[in-house]
């Protein structure tokens, strides 16, 4: 029986593929469970039109990672803070702050995981921040500290 997965079926094959598989084990497991579906003309060119509009997606995503990069490019965000003697911050500043600071002061919403910070930044001055967008986009913004 050929079949289209509907998940990833660990020693069978991922989301989306067109198997030949077993009678019984396709009626027994794969179709009682609800993890593919037979491949008739209908289903196939509905896999068709998902992967399709799966390609979009992508692309679309990829565009707008692009567009943000160039946004990013040269900008510059200030976060004021408080500092004792030599300009060591009291606390630190975190990845959650400068998404926050990204968010208020260039209107882009970047989830702070996103926002790649080897260690907290701990003294006053200007700090280059590498930021994830998508897959392999990334943008730097300045990020200055000031008192």
């Amino acid at each position: 029986m050929i079949v289209i997965l509907k998940e990833d079926v660990k020693g069978t094959g991922k989301a989306g593929e067109v198997l030949k598989v077993s009678d019984g084990f396709a009626r027994n497991m794969l179709l009682k469970k609800g993890l593919a579906v037979e491949a008739t003309q209908a289903n196939l060119r509905s896999l068709e039109k998902q992967k399709a509009l799966k390609i979009q997606q992508e692309k679309e995503n990829r565009e707008r990672a692009q567009s943000q990069a160039e946004t990013l490019k040269n900008k510059k965000i200030v976060i004021k803070t408080k500092s004792g003697e030599g300009g060591k911050l009291f606390g630190s500043i975190t990845s959650k702050d400068i998404s926050d600071a990204i968010k208020d002061q260039l209107g882009i919403d970047i989830e702070k995981k996103n926002i790649e910070l080897a260690n907290p930044l701990k003294q006053l001055g200007s700090f280059d921040v590498a930021v994830k967008l998508y897959h392999e986009i990334k943008g730097e913004i300045k990020v200055e500290l000031v008192d």
